[in-house]
């Protein structure tokens, strides 16, 4: 699976929406709940009459202290770990509003405030106090849950894009560093074809001027044609044919159907420059570069090796590690692909460093 294309609007600070809560989502929250409540005990007393009543009372109650909850209590003390200090003002705050709500039910609803309970209740019984703060306290949980779930989602969703932004940010330096790093390589190659006043040296800019047009396009994709890319390497490898003349052989086979098949830009190249970086411009004597190109159903079989270095007892650390090109080519792989769709062994066998890689087109 490739990454998302709407990194790229989450790269320019576009941010999503669906966690954000508005005055209207409260209105509309406490507007269904308030009726569902005076409905369900309406039904329960069989008196709607007195279950808007005593809601009308009760509802102001239930919205100032899950707000007094959710933005004081809870920020000043659960935040901070004052967990002892939060449980008290809780119990605090459920006995002033047992209170409140009693005197307000006594003097403007009914002198029997608890008419599901059995008998009158006219005055602050411990029955009374428990049930009212109990059910004063499932509310206020309730809407506190609501509340952290909503942070939660919101935060985990903000986390998720700033990984994202900075995914696609890793990646397109990846991208980027791949192209410097070759012209470096490419110059020097020009540079010394100059000095010796050679032939070839239109040649090789011809040839360079082709891969040019190719990056400076492709870079800026996503996504390139696979046939482009290999184009690509075969223009790279005829600029390293007339660099080493007659001391480099190089084989290279290409097979299977490439039409409509894709591959992230520039992440083959690095792979044969790693040959000619670590291979042949170190050893001495004659070298020995294969290339194997097969395309099968939708997957890519990508084989390269070259003569492990003769006469340099750092190669073997230098090769394994893969310096810039190997690590970049891990790395846009790990970016670009998901586990399923690429397999990169890097190994060495018989006197030749190997890489083989197994990509989904």
């Amino acid at each position: 699976m490739y990454i998302n294309d709407k990194l790229e609007g989450l790269l320019n600070g576009e941010a999503p929406r669906r966690y954000r809560i508005t005055y209207k989502h409260h209105i509309v929250f406490w507007f269904i709940y308030f009726a569902i409540n005076t409905l369900r005990w309406g039904s329960v007393h069989d008196d709607f009459s007195l279950s808007l009543k005593t809601n009308l009372i009760g509802f102001p109650i239930h919205i100032a202290l899950s707000y007094f909850n959710i933005y004081f209590l809870m920020p000043k003390y659960v935040y901070t770990r004052k967990y002892v200090t939060y449980a008290a003002m809780v119990i605090i705050s459920l006995f002033i509003m047992l209170l409140v709500k009693f005197n307000l039910t006594y003097y403007l609803v009914s002198t029997n405030v608890m008419p599901e309970g059995s008998g009158i209740t006219d005055s602050i019984t411990f029955n009374y106090a428990m049930t009212t703060m109990i059910g004063e306290l499932y509310v206020v949980a309730f809407a506190t849950a609501i509340k952290v779930t909503v942070d939660w989602l919101r935060e985990n969703s903000k986390l998720h894009n700033l990984e994202k932004r900075q995914l696609l940010t890793e990646l397109k330096f990846l991208r980027s560093q791949v192209s410097p790093h070759f012209f470096f390589n490419t110059l020097n190659n020009i540079y010394s074809l100059t000095l010796e006043k050679s032939n070839k040296a239109p040649e090789v800019i011809l040839k360079l001027s082709e891969m040019m047009r190719y990056l400076l396009y492709a870079t800026r994709k996503r996504k390139q044609d696979l046939r482009s890319e290999i184009d690509c390497i075969q223009n790279y490898i005829d600029l390293e044919r007339i660099r080493f003349d007659d001391t480099l052989q190089i084989d290279i086979g290409i097979s299977g159907d490439m039409d409509n098949k894709v591959i992230a830009p520039m992440l083959l190249v690095p792979l044969i420059e790693n040959c000619f970086k670590h291979g042949a411009s170190k050893n001495i004597g004659d070298m020995h570069i294969c290339v194997d190109v097969n395309v099968t159903d939708d997957f890519l079989n990508f084989k390269v090796s070259n003569t492990v270095p003769k006469k340099d007892s750092n190669s073997k650390a230098k090769t394994s590690g893969g310096g810039i090109g190997l690590s970049n080519v891990k790395k846009r792989l790990e970016l670009g692909y998901s586990p399923e769709d690429y397999e990169l062994s890097i190994f060495e066998k018989d006197n030749m460093f190997h890489v083989d890689l197994k990509l989904k087109v």
